[in-house]
């Protein structure tokens, strides 16, 4: 395919971007907006199926100076990876005559004789091992296949550019390959194909296109940044050559500090402020236990609260109190009320939600329901009050996973309602309208039921 042919002009008085933008977490450019608006047009006039897709764009610049745009979709798209005026992919392996195809028919085929062998018997045993040979070898050569470009003009196969960015051996070890699928998001082939025709890239963005999937929380239209498990190690690489702007995750947060609710010589309560972490990350230090760590050294959290979640903290002020504060939670014995508040109105106005949570390793830190795999998450809820088509809820968290409540609002099977601010999950507001409102536990010296409070600042 050739420049003309996935080029779409873009007539529009819109400056472009100094930079082209950081794909891990952004805001849409208004030309990025602009160009996925008439591709959307194009989607609700195609035949796609029922399942939803992944689509990107990504603003480009020709050698003359007319700006246009190019148009992707991760993977498949209803089984086919040649959809005009759509960009290619980076290697196709969809030739039904070409030797990945010829391959997967064999490994077929051993599957079809091993369905009709006991599978303990010896020549079943012989196949598998056959068989696991035919997948890893052709799994190899595929990833070969994948000559990325960058900025410079140069090229690696996808097997370099993994071990390259994944320079501890342990990854290593444990990923000694890229993921199936790797190579084929949006993000990836946009740029390939803007290098190998001499397409300046200013911009991109990517969105979902249809029905959320059954696992993963997804909004139709929504834009959602490219996933780090695999396009992080390969857009390390392509974007090299290119003035990207800086990571804005490592450009730190304001230094807040904490409110102190509650202190005695065993425990405090902290009400934690949206925006600062409850334990250094791995670039910014500044948090609730490095504030704590200064006043009181031996002194241990004993729970955690996301970045944008605000509210109350428990912090035990030695080993000797965390030990049986710890243990509370493990046995489920506190109890903890959060306030949030929802972009829409859930069907019903109380509840419970179950729905077992995993992580995708691959899109860290976001969680999936997994039925089969996943950990036991349940929730119950209460509509508590509304404001202009909004709801605000108590929830009530049974279980401890980790964005538990923010999956259980957003999700189709749960309340289907994502908190406000949610980036994850929902869309981009001021803050994460998520608050740790009360805290009932029994103190460690006393023995004695205690219980603190502090309001949501968004209620």
């Amino acid at each position: 395919m050739t420049a003309t042919q996935a080029f779409r002009p873009l007539h529009t008085e819109l400056t472009p971007p100094a930079q082209f933008n950081w794909p891990f977490h952004y805001e849409p450019h208004p030309l990025a907006l602009l160009a996925a608006s008439q591709l959307q047009q194009e989607l609700a006039g195609m035949a796609l199926g029922s399942d939803g897709k992944m689509f990107g764009v990504m603003v480009v610049r020709r050698a003359d100076g007319q700006l246009g745009f190019l148009a992707a979709y991760s993977g498949l798209l209803c089984g086919r990876n040649d959809w005009p005026g759509f960009v290619p992919p980076v290697y196709d392996a969809q030739q039904p005559d070409g030797h990945f195809k010829q391959t997967e028919r064999i490994i077929s085929d051993l599957n079809g004789q091993l369905q009709r062998l006991a599978a303990d018997s010896p020549e079943a045993q012989s196949l598998g091992e056959r068989r696991r040979e035919l997948s890893e070898e052709l799994q190899q050569w595929l990833f070969r296949q994948y000559r990325l470009m960058n900025g410079h003009g140069e090229a690696h196969n996808l097997v370099e550019v993994w071990q390259d960015y994944h320079c501890s051996a342990r990854i290593r070890k444990r990923y000694p390959l890229p993921p199936g699928g790797t190579g084929d998001c949006c993000a990836p082939k946009l740029l390939q194909y803007a290098y190998l025709n001499r397409l300046q890239p200013l911009c991109m963005a990517e969105f979902w296109w249809g029905p959320s999937p059954k696992s993963e929380v997804r909004h139709h239209l929504r834009f959602y940044p490219a996933c780090r498990g695999k396009c992080k190690p390969v857009l390390t690489w392509m974007m090299q050559g290119l003035d990207v702007e800086p990571d804005p995750e490592l450009k730190g947060f304001p230094p807040l500090d904490i409110r102190v609710v509650y202190e005695d010589d065993w425990l405090l309560i902290i009400d934690k402020p949206s925006g600062l972490l409850s334990i250094p990350g791995r670039s910014i230090r500044h948090s609730v236990a490095t504030i704590v760590h200064e006043r009181y050294p031996q002194a241990l959290l004993v729970h955690r609260l996301d970045l944008g979640t605000s509210g109350l903290l428990l912090v035990a002020k030695s080993r000797q109190a965390h030990l049986p504060l710890q243990k509370q939670f493990e046995e489920r014995s506190i109890s903890k009320t959060y306030v949030a508040l929802l972009e829409s109105m859930p069907a019903e106005q109380r509840g419970r939600i179950d729905l077992p949570l995993l992580c995708d390793p691959l899109n860290r830190p976001r969680q999936v329901i997994d039925f089969e795999r996943g950990k036991p998450a349940t929730t119950d809820y209460e509509v508590i009050g509304t404001r202009e088509g909004q709801a605000l809820v108590a929830l009530h968290p049974l279980t401890g996973r980790t964005h538990q409540l923010r999956v259980h609002c957003a999700h189709q099977l749960g309340l289907g309602c994502p908190i406000v601010g949610d980036e994850l999950y929902g869309h981009h507001a001021h803050r994460l309208c998520l608050h740790a409102a009360r805290l009932e536990f029994t103190h460690p010296a006393t023995g004695q039921r205690v219980s603190f409070e502090s309001p949501a600042p968004f209620a």
